[in-house]
């Protein structure tokens, strides 16, 4: 009971081991190199707060989960 207790303590005491904060240009050239990688042209990844997501294809969350990339065929 004590090593559960101890782990509880931890788990919300260190929230930034679980959730890695990933800067967004890192994230969206990593999606962009995966997506050139398949043969895709002619598409665009914007960097969006969450807000401003609407009906767009989510392909990825950054900074804490504050922003949202979003893909956009041409």
């Amino acid at each position: 009971m004590k090593r559960l207790s101890l782990f509880v303590a931890l788990a919300l005491a260190l929230p930034g081991v679980w959730a890695q904060v990933k800067p967004c240009e890192e994230l969206k050239a990593e999606i962009a190199a995966k997506i050139d990688a398949n043969g895709v042209t002619n598409y665009t990844l914007e960097i969006v707060p969450n807000e401003q997501v609407g009906d767009r294809k989510v392909v990825g969350s950054c900074e804490g989960g504050t922003k949202k990339i979003v893909y956009v065929r041409n």
